[in-house]
């Protein structure tokens, strides 16, 4: 047996694996322990390195440092590829006042930490550890890592520091945000369910998703001209899809060159309002559903996965196998392509036609959910590549004596955002399959947190109970809570934000994966994850940079 305890006591590679994955094993395990019906989550990892670290089982340091990094860039990576499909729209459509409340909540969490760090004379080091800590966002926290140690005259215990302040400060960080979410609820007795109809009444109003209507043509002016020669309908982004022409009994599909009569009965697909509109230029509502009477035409959805047909436009392909494509579904969005449009790797299709012409078009789509749960991995590590170029790169802000870099926290997340927005290079996709990057982020994020509570545990202890850890967990608390209820009194008082929106914000600027679990435990209303998903690309960034100005001023 004496070769068990060599293993736990040599500097190997065997070693090294074995005791990551104790490490991140018993975290996740204790991380899905509940107490007072709160969990830590993946954040149990950290704490886990902790308790490794304070009994001296840890790993080499060099080695500690690559999956630290390498961790963090998985896992960053990863979250860019999952916010960026919906993130410019959201950001236009719900997102200018989310995101400058959330902005808000940023600066207000820095400014206080930079006066905790002078004013209640705690190293900077440390006070940047609460700002990351005390807002739930590791990536700051390896972003400022990674500033300080390029910093002259910085040694290894000054180094343990962020982490040490990161560790006192994260439990609370959980626990403030939902303390938050309650007092406003308290305070002006807000009843929830009244709040998600409220919600879902206005996203109803408001809706872009693609309705479907059946209109008479009426309008002489359009007698005899094709599709193709009336404007407005590409113009509004409206598509036809099926046509009953006056005194027959068979539906057909709708083309670029298909004659237009009085009398006729067509069905429109597009946005509600745009429907609306064209009533006045075409006609009244038809009198028959053309679904219930078109006996030869079907329609199915169908997912782009076959190389051939990514980049084709959505007008070859309706003229090539006579369909009309009515809706395309993308991550997040639904709208009504225009003729013009490329599909994308992973594209759903409504589209419409005869059996035989629905055969042959998913066909040639690919149609294969096998082939769309398979990443293609040189992809991943190309966007990498240029997300660490990205990172590396420094720039200069107006002020500011120091070079900033956006770092292996930051660099990935923009590039992942700009390449998903991208979605295919040829045939190569950035797509990247729900479950392969869930199991990216994951992996990502609890090697780097275990590497951080491995690299601090022989300190944590000593400096929470017999140092000034108390102290600065309550210099914490106020970075957490401050900003919070500020800008949530603010939302709500001035802008009368949704209550479940404001909580999904107030998660979301904290990048908390717990307190937006225990938001949407609030309501099923889809709201708390929009305001999430709206304000989280721009949060992650602004306090990877927010952290790298902690220290470059404060210092």
């Amino acid at each position: 047996m004496f070769w068990i305890v060599d293993l736990f006591q040599q500097d190997s590679v065997p070693h090294a694996m074995l005791i990551i994955s104790l490490v991140v094993a018993s975290g996740l395990v204790l991380g899905g322990l509940k107490v007072a019906g709160i969990r830590l989550g993946i954040a149990g990892v950290l704490f886990s390195g902790l308790i490794f670290g304070h009994f001296d089982l840890t790993i080499n340091a060099e080695v500690m440092h690559f999956l630290r990094e390498f961790g963090l860039v998985l896992f960053v990576y990863a979250i860019g590829l999952q916010v960026g499909p919906s993130f410019v729209s959201s950001f236009f459509k719900y997102g200018l006042k989310l995101n400058g409340l959330a902005a808000a909540i940023v600066v207000l969490g820095a400014l206080i930490a930079v006066a905790i760090s002078v004013i209640g004379e705690i190293p900077m080091p440390v006070a940047v550890g609460l700002f990351s800590g005390a807002t739930t966002n590791t990536p700051s926290l390896a972003a400022a890592q990674q500033v300080l140690s390029s910093l002259p005259d910085i040694d290894g215990e000054t180094m343990k520091m962020p982490g040490l302040g990161y560790a006192v400060a994260y439990p609370f960080g959980i626990i403030g945000i939902i303390l938050s979410m309650m007092s406003v609820k308290r305070l002006f007795k807000i009843q929830v369910d009244k709040e998600a109809e409220d919600f879902a009444q206005h996203q109803q109003q408001h809706a872009q998703i693609p309705v479907w209507e059946d209109l008479l043509v009426e309008n002489p002016n359009l007698n005899g001209l094709t599709i193709e020669q009336i404007p407005f309908f590409e113009g509004m982004n409206v598509v036809i899809t099926r046509i009953l022409h006056k005194g027959e009994t068979d539906v057909e599909i709708a083309s670029h060159d298909t004659p237009l009569m009085t009398g006729d009965t067509i069905r429109l697909v597009g946005e509600r309002e745009q429907l609306k509109h064209l009533k006045i230029l075409i006609g009244h509502d038809a009198e028959i559903n053309l679904q219930e009477i078109a006996q030869n035409l079907r329609s199915k959805r169908l997912v782009v996965t076959n190389k051939a047909a990514i980049n084709q436009t959505i007008g070859n392909l309706c003229v090539r196998f006579g369909v009309t494509i009515s809706r395309v579904q993308r991550p997040d969005v639904e709208f009504t392509p225009t003729s013009a449009m490329h599909v994308h790797f992973g594209d759903e299709l409504n589209v419409v036609g005869s059996q035989d012409a629905l055969d042959n078009i998913e066909k040639a789509l690919g149609n294969s959910l096998e082939e769309l749960s398979h990443p293609q991995v040189m992809p991943i590590f190309i966007g990498i590549s240029l997300g660490v170029l990205l990172g590396s790169w420094p720039f200069y802000l107006p002020g500011v004596p120091t070079e900033l870099k956006l770092g292996m926290a930051g660099g990935p997340l923009v590039v992942a955002i700009m390449l998903s927005r991208v979605g295919n290079w040829g045939t190569m996709t950035w797509h990247l399959p729900k479950s392969s990057n869930i199991i990216l982020k994951d992996i990502g994020i609890v090697l780097f947190l275990a590497c951080v509570g491995l690299h601090s545990g022989d300190e944590f202890l000593e400096t929470l109970f017999n140092g000034s850890g108390f102290y600065w967990m309550a210099c914490a608390s106020l970075i957490t809570l401050l900003p919070l209820l500020i800008v949530a009194l603010f939302g709500r008082i001035v802008f009368k934000l949704n209550y479940l929106s404001l909580c999904g914000l107030l998660a979301g600027s904290m990048t908390d994966p717990p307190a937006l679990a225990f938001a949407n435990s609030l309501h099923g209303s889809a709201a708390v994850s929009i305001a999430y998903a709206t304000v989280y690309p721009l949060v992650m960034i602004l306090r990877i940079l927010a952290a790298q100005l902690i220290i470059v001023l404060v210092n």
